[in-house]
């Protein structure tokens, strides 16, 4: 399986979407951290729920943080969590969300915050 990460450099990609088998390839890429930036239920209940994903985090000995973010509407509070946890969280850190967009949006803002 090839996951379509978009390395933006050694220490943080993003994803779209991923459901808990994907953890694995993840962790074998050398991610040490997870990061969901989507919020459960939005894609309905075919979408898979943050808590499955974080249990098989936690079996791989991945960190893993959910930070749901609605597109285009992130708060100050949101940025400045994101900021937090690119700084706190074991890297390298994969971040992910419907497509991949918001993430990589909210990691550039997050960057920006001293």
């Amino acid at each position: 399986m090839s996951l379509p990460i978009s390395c933006h450099n050694a220490q943080f990609g993003t994803l779209g979407q991923i459901d808990p088998s994907h953890l694995a390839e993840i962790a074998k890429q050398g991610y040490k951290s997870v990061i969901n930036n989507r919020p459960d239920g939005e894609e309905g209940p075919d979408q898979p729920s943050n808590a499955s994903i974080a249990a098989e985090a936690e079996k791989l000995g991945l960190h893993y943080a959910y930070l749901p973010v609605i597109p285009g509407a992130f708060t100050q509070e949101e940025v400045q969590e994101m900021a937090r946890l690119l700084k706190t969280m074991p890297g390298p850190i994969l971040a992910f969300c419907r497509s991949g967009a918001r993430s990589t949006n909210l990691y550039h803002l997050a960057l920006q915050v001293s």
